[in-house]
């Protein structure tokens, strides 16, 4: 798994060994399943590859290469990276070809706007109106966050990281808000996987977990808004300090 590269080699190693355009070729791709809809499989391969850092920014992409590795013609994968370009995901430059696009800092920004928009409001008007179901699972999935930090399991962490703020929506009754958050995070996710290595970052992000989940149970709107506002701005920190490390890695 990506992150589990990125724990190996080390934030400062990463895509590193050769010059710019010469790193490793990324590791293959899962061919799809013939009997389920092509296209959907192959962005979301695709997408996967990108936001767990599989295929590094700026990364060159061939066409002909992806189509092999995924067992389809050349037509779908074409799709499939024109819905990314517009995702932000990948560069088509003219004469040029495909390739990955960097780590935006101003998608970042943009990208972290409209969420903290979104999921203050969530947690606000979830404050004192969540069911007691609700409470259980969510004290379940943190509890569950605790042990995969005890352990190191960084994936499992996101996992239920992604679980915790999908469950907030869902509860608070607004579905089709975490689906927007969905589309618009993808330059997050990629910000989220570079800062696994860090150390203390999961702890601190499982701590702001707990607060926000505190202030929920406790019908605080106030206090849960201002305490997802602070979670949410974490990424910005973050990003700050990888751009410095990682500069390949990110532009405007």
């Amino acid at each position: 798994m990506a992150s589990k590269l990125l724990m190996e080699k080390g934030l400062s190693d990463v895509g590193r060994g050769k010059g710019a355009g010469q790193r490793e070729p990324s590791r293959a791709l899962e061919p799809v399943n013939n009997r389920m809809p092509i296209s959907p499989q192959i962005y979301e391969r695709l997408r996967r590859a990108i936001t767990t850092l599989v295929m590094l920014p700026s990364e060159a992409l061939s066409e002909q290469d992806l189509a092999q590795q995924l067992g389809v013609s050349r037509t779908p994968v074409r799709e499939a990276l024109i819905r990314l370009a517009d995702e932000g995901l990948i560069d088509i430059l003219p004469q040029r070809g495909s390739f990955v696009a960097p780590i935006r800092l101003s998608d970042v920004e943009e990208a972290q706007f409209i969420r903290e928009a979104l999921e203050v409001s969530v947690v606000q008007r979830l404050a004192g109106h969540a069911s007691q179901a609700f409470i259980a699972s969510v004290r379940a999935n943190l509890e569950m966050q605790r042990k995969a930090v005890a352990e190191g399991d960084r994936e499992l962490f996101l996992e239920l990281d992604e679980a915790f703020h999908r469950r907030l929506c869902e509860e608070a009754g607004l579905p089709r808000s975490w689906r927007v958050i969905q589309v618009v995070k993808l330059q997050m996710d990629r910000v989220r996987y570079l800062s696994l290595p860090e150390p203390g970052h999961l702890e601190t992000l499982l701590a702001q977990h707990v607060e926000i989940f505190e202030a929920l149970e406790a019908g605080e709107a106030k206090q849960a808004g201002a305490r997802m506002t602070a979670h949410l701005r974490e990424v910005l920190r973050t990003v700050q300090r990888l751009n410095l490390a990682r500069p390949d890695f990110f532009g405007r």
